[in-house]
């Protein structure tokens, strides 16, 4: 099968890191609403002394830093605005969004980008990929979660703000960019030339494997379709002999919240599929959506360090539901509901609003949820997707490498 092309049209929520599908766009999904504009109704005791600080601070560069080309004001504002999220310490989810990576964020949720295509954020001062989008020049590459970023063009880029490298990875479809990327895992660094493309993101994609009555049914995110086209999907696959799912959660960033909601309701036939928590710790339930077309189907879940946001409320829904085991590794851990705030000349802030648990009241935020199942993926083996099997032989599937999907295929293949 092809993958189902998503459309448009749903609720927002925002994701967890920039998606520089590069662009990049910040691909923090997870929240409730967008471009509501900043209140100034803050505390003005607190403000008026703390912002007459900054524009000590703002006067004394200007006047005396001896670079004078440095002295961009936009930058400047940026990077002030960057630094005060950034004290919050809610590393890869609360941001600062500059107007193109809002105009960015904008695109995705209709399902088309322009980059490379992936998913990165700052964590321990580095320049961490989330996870490449599927079918995108940055996959082709090799690019794999966890890979650091340490050049663009041959220049160092630690010290600068992630804004600033998304402008240096962004450009025009048809370009090249060239990256210096080290694998934390290996220690080795290598170079990556990877042509830009306009990206249309599919979410939804499955086939049989071969040999067997088991489907890999993969999510790779949560647009603004998913749920339509993971219903179209799971029809479809009624009208073959199928025994199992293994539901594939690997390198899926996250996305729309309500889509992710619908998504794992297909699976259970009632309870809830997270808890939200809000900042006077009050607890309300999310359920289940009625409907379900795949509620007693044997499944596996497959996750991994990529598996972010979004999927992880549905791994974590359909772990503790006691609808499917979890294999793989631990998730990446973004467990907040971040709200976008428009600000002044197109920019705008992301802000953890509320806190995701799961059904059982577990918090993964920074922590991830752990697989039942632990399996890791040789360092030189890249995951099987529905669209790379249409070929396989079930002796090329057996021997594929993919030690986490063949797991999972063992375990329901179980008499």
């Amino acid at each position: 099968m092809t993958p189902l092309k998503p459309a448009a049209g749903s609720a927002p929520a925002l994701r967890p890191s920039l998606l520089v599908a590069l662009g990049l766009v910040s691909g923090l999904w997870g929240g409730i609403t967008l471009d509501r504009e900043a209140a100034a109704g803050c505390d003005s005791s607190q403000a008026t002394p703390n912002l007459r600080l900054v524009a000590q601070a703002w006067s004394q560069i200007h006047r005396h830093y001896v670079d004078r080309s440095a002295l961009n004001a936009t930058n400047l504002t940026y990077g002030a605005i960057e630094g005060m999220v950034d004290a919050l310490g809610d590393t890869g989810h609360s941001a600062f969004l500059s107007p193109a990576m809002v105009k960015q964020l904008k695109e995705a949720r209709k399902g088309r980008l322009e980059g490379i295509g992936i998913e990165i954020q700052m964590k321990g001062g580095h320049v961490v990929v989330v996870a490449p989008l599927d079918g995108s020049p940055a996959q082709r590459a090799g690019l794999r979660p966890g890979d650091i970023i340490l050049k663009v063009e041959g220049r160092d880029i630690t010290d600068l703000p992630l804004d600033q490298v998304v402008t240096r990875i962004t450009g025009r479809p048809g370009t090249m960019v060239r990256l210096t990327v080290l694998d934390p895992r290996s220690g080795r660094s290598r170079q990556a030339a990877i042509e830009r493309a306009s990206i249309e993101l599919h979410s939804v994609s499955w086939r049989q494997l071969p040999g067997t009555t088991v489907v890999h049914l993969r999510l790779a995110g949560f647009e603004d379709d998913t749920a339509k086209d993971l219903r179209q999907a799971l029809t479809a696959i009624e009208h073959d002999p199928v025994t199992g799912i293994i539901l594939d959660l690997r390198n899926n960033p996250g996305g729309l919240l309500d889509q992710a909601v619908r998504s794992a309701s297909q699976f259970l036939s009632g309870g809830n599929v997270l808890l939200v928590k809000d900042a006077q710790g009050r607890v309300k339930p999310v359920p289940v959506a009625n409907g379900g077309l795949a509620t007693n189907t044997a499944m596996a879940v497959l996750v991994n360090g990529g598996t972010a946001s979004g999927a992880e409320i549905v791994a974590g829904a359909l772990r503790d539901g006691d609808r499917a085991t979890l294999v793989g590794e631990t998730t990446f851990g973004t467990g907040t509901v971040l709200e976008q705030f428009s600000l002044t000349g197109g920019s705008a802030l992301l802000l953890a609003v509320q806190e995701w648990l799961t059904p059982s009241g577990h918090s993964f935020w920074h922590k991830g949820i752990a697989p039942n199942i632990v399996v890791a993926l040789a360092p030189d083996v890249d995951p099987l997707l529905p669209e790379t099997e249409r070929d396989l032989t079930a002796a090329q599937l057996r021997s594929s490498g993919d030690a986490q999907l063949l797991r999972a295929l063992a375990l329901l293949s179980k008499p």
